[in-house]
């Protein structure tokens, strides 16, 4: 009986909060927020007496949101300015979203005041078909003049971004689609990607082609196309140098440790005897045993096989239009080569176990030194990656 006290405490809470917050909407003039909280919970049950402040709220918000949204239609065609097309549009697509949203939920009844609330619908689609026509011919005006009087691949970018709406807000309007292709191809910013090795070290063929291989580092730039093998006739916007400085590859070392080891085991028993030397028994009457212990060496050879790799150098960008370097970012990696094998004289008893699982390592040929830098560069072509990512043009 109590949970369920307290579950109803909680229920109307919940409800007294979305009424005030739904009212403090409302009363603030954000009538979307308004609108659309009383319709959810409306949704739920619309007879639920708990509902009935929100069906009043809904009815007040719809009113004078409609109101609202219609002085504003007309003030912007007062306005006469054509970039107002789009919002003029996008308002009486509200209108007419709103309408829909409520009425499925219709009628809805005030039971206090006996009455139906009251909600006047409009048929908003000549409006907003119009409204549609005037946006695309403005949306591709704009475009067309951006595309003819363009100065910089901004211009080129923002005639697609408009001819894009275009498409999605009517499909085929003229040639928009042809024209889009060419704000497109206009808009890119057309990257070179050239690498270069002024270090005494080569490079293995594998990694230089994995790093020029831009495709697999997921970069996903609608604006910007690196090339590594240059096209005839493109005209390109910038060059990516991957420029490598440095490759420090280190001795293969083997360094030895000596550890000695010495440990006190069981080593047989023999029997307690008394102060007479007779065997001593227990209650039971068996003899009693005495563990023998005694002290066992090993000397532990452990042997440690390194090799490094570090390789530095860095990525450069330059503006070809203006003839100057405008990025240039550090590039480093390192590898490190590091197995560990033993052996031992003595009695192996007298070993911990950590070490006795080394035992059963041996030596293993050291990597060689292409291996070491294309393993170096496994995290180069992260770093790579990284330096693309935060890179922008424009």
């Amino acid at each position: 009986m109590k949970k369920i006290l307290l579950y109803s405490v909680l229920v109307l809470l919940c409800s007294c909060n979305g009424v005030k917050r739904t009212q403090e909407a409302l009363n603030t003039g954000n009538y979307d927020r308004a609108i659309q909280r009383a319709i959810d919970n409306i949704a739920e049950n619309k007879n639920k007496k708990g509902n009935q402040p929100f069906i009043a709220m809904l009815e007040e918000a719809y009113k004078k949101n409609t109101d609202r949204e219609l002085q504003h239609i007309k003030f912007l065609k007062k306005d006469g300015n054509p970039a107002n097309f789009e919002e003029i549009y996008t308002t009486y697509s509200r209108l007419r979203s709103i309408q829909q949203q409520i009425r499925p939920l219709l009628p809805l009844q005030l039971f206090d005041e006996n009455r139906t609330a009251q909600f006047t619908f409009k048929d908003y689609d000549n409006n907003l078909l119009a409204a549609k026509d005037k946006l695309s011919v403005y949306l591709y005006n704009n475009a067309v003049s951006l595309l003819d009087n363009a100065v910089y691949k901004a211009d080129y970018r923002k005639a697609y971004q408009d001819l894009k709406y275009l498409e999605e807000l009517n499909p085929n309007f003229k040639d928009a689609v042809q024209k889009m292709d060419i704000a497109y191809r206009k808009g890119i910013d057309y990257v070179m990607v050239e690498m270069n090795n002024t270090t005494d070290k080569v490079i293995p063929v594998r990694l230089e082609e994995e790093l020029l291989n831009l495709n697999t580092f997921g970069l996903n730039d609608l604006w910007t196309e690196y090339h590594t093998n240059k096209i005839t006739d493109q005209e390109y916007d910038y060059v990516m140098e991957v420029a490598f400085q440095d490759i420090n590859i280190s001795p293969e070392q083997i360094n030895e440790r000596q550890i000695i080891k010495e440990k006190q085991i069981k080593d047989g028993f023999k029997y307690a005897r008394d102060q007479n030397g007779n065997v001593v028994k227990d209650s039971l009457g068996n003899k009693i045993k005495i563990d023998n212990f005694k002290t066992v060496k090993a000397d532990f050879y452990q042997f440690t096989q390194f090799k490094s790799a570090q390789v530095t150098g860095v990525v450069s960008f330059t503006d070809l239009r203006k003839q100057q370097q405008i990025n240039q970012y550090p590039l480093a990696s390192e590898f490190v080569f590091e197995h560990v094998y033993a052996n031992y004289d003595g009695d192996k008893r007298a070993l911990d176990n950590d070490l006795i699982s080394l035992l059963q390592l041996a030596r293993v040929p050291f990597p060689s030194n292409e291996q070491m830098v294309y393993d170096a560069g496994e995290d180069l072509k992260n770093n790579l990656k990284n330096i693309l990512q935060r890179q922008r043009f424009n």
